[in-house]
């Protein structure tokens, strides 16, 4: 059984006790969530596909914490012109823990 979501605007394929790190999201840790936009379900060997999301399908996750990603060096650099940046990244990220998948 899989399903694919909308999460942060990123379509993520996911299946039940997966753990999955998807954008910040505004939840306290310990708490649930549910994903409404669920653009395809697999159970069963049936496969749904809505137009755009599938009709009364979830699914609902565990938040089992935040945290921030690796860094991500960004560097400028022009030639001749003495001109030179350099710049660190950490992206914030929700760890979920998927719990099940309603159809």
């Amino acid at each position: 059984m899989y399903a694919i979501i909308d999460v942060g605007g990123k379509q993520l394929k996911v299946e039940p006790e997966e753990h999955v790190r998807v954008p910040l999201l505004k939840a306290e840790v310990g708490s649930q969530v549910t994903f409404d936009r669920v653009y395809a379900v697999r159970s069963n060997g049936d496969v749904h596909v809505g137009t755009p999301i599938v009709e009364g399908a979830k699914v609902v996750a565990d938040v089992v914490a935040h945290g921030k990603a690796k860094k991500v060096i960004v560097a400028k650099y022009k030639r001749r012109k003495f001109y030179r940046r350099k710049r660190g990244h950490r992206q914030d990220y929700t760890e979920i823990k998927i719990s099940e998948i309603v159809v």
